[in-house]
């Protein structure tokens, strides 16, 4: 799940194909480069470093079936597509299979109500929606839960809109009053409802950005009206939860100015790895391009805790 005018890097299948893009979904139209934030009560202006009044709308998958077209119907006409693709199997090619592949997952899609309820996130109970937050780091938050009820087995939740916290400016007031309060209160309600279903032990939830900022924080002359911190390489945190991992660990650290590793200093290798391994993917496995050139798996070391 994503929100923003632009596409990241290591979202899509890349290299291994198309066959294996994740469904895209954008949660919230593009406002450019200035409103960010968990609206609509926590959006903030980049070139203002405030808050500001948001009336962007959650926007989330339509997948009911069109007016007078009941599910009912919808598989009967589905029924009969089956009968006349039965007549011409011996005709197609493997792209026109694949096709087939892509219209019946479609059609699972819009016949399913557990799917449409994964979504339906806006119109929760109204004690579920309070305590995740009725704004967009709740809702995607509490989306990502109802599609892991429903089944799926990896999901990618963007808390804000492109570089909403890429704080080069206003880094006080912006992460105290606009971004911190939403995010724990949505992450924590994400862990504490895995948590209470039982679910927490065999589901791996993990926070990271790309990378992380600089240990100093400064003032870029002509660019923000008050201090941020730049990007930064060398050092940075993540956060893993559940599948078995002992909560209140804390692996490696950084020198007094936390800007590089002072012991036990681990990879984005090893980071992915950790993942795969908790997957329980071998690590021998290799991964297959579109030539069908093998490409090892891991990359890196599991990290374990102590």
């Amino acid at each position: 799940m994503n929100q923003g005018g632009v596409v990241t890097p290591g979202q899509f299948g890349g290299q291994m194909g198309v066959q294996h893009d994740p469904w895209f979904v954008e949660a919230s139209p593009y406002r450019g480069n200035d409103v960010k934030g968990a609206y609509p009560d926590f959006a903030y202006s980049r070139r203002l470093e405030e808050k500001v009044k948001d009336s962007t709308q959650f926007r989330a998958p339509v997948l009911s079936l069109p007016e007078g077209l009941t599910t009912k119907r919808m598989q009967r006409r589905n029924q009969m597509l089956q009968v006349i693709d039965r007549g011409r199997q011996s005709l197609e090619s493997p792209q026109t299979k694949q096709l087939d592949r892509h219209r019946q997952g479609a059609i699972s899609l819009l016949t399913a109500p557990e799917v449409r309820h994964a979504f339906d996130v806006t119109q929760a109970d109204s004690k579920v929606a309070d305590r995740y937050g009725r704004n967009l780091f709740g809702w995607t938050l509490l989306m990502a839960r109802r599609l892991l009820a429903a089944g799926v087995p990896v999901i990618q939740a963007n808390l804000g809109n492109y570089n909403t916290w890429d704080l080069h400016g206003g880094i006080f007031r912006l992460s105290r009053d606009l971004l911190y309060p939403p995010a724990d209160q949505a992450v924590s309600a994400l862990l504490s409802d895995l948590a209470e279903t039982g679910e927490l032990q065999e589901t791996m939830v993990v926070i990271a950005g790309e990378f992380g900022r600089t240990p100093r924080i400064f003032k870029v002359p002509g660019a923000y009206k008050s201090p941020g911190r730049d990007h930064w390489g060398p050092v940075h945190t993540a956060v893993f939860a559940g599948a078995g991992v002992p909560g209140g660990t804390i692996i490696g650290a950084s020198d007094e100015m936390g800007a590089y590793p002072s012991e036990n200093p681990f990879t984005p290798e090893d980071f992915a790895t950790t993942i795969y391994h908790t997957l329980g993917i071998r690590d021998d496995a290799v991964w297959l391009d579109t030539t069908q050139r093998p490409s090892p798996v891991f990359e890196g070391q599991p990290i374990f805790g102590r």
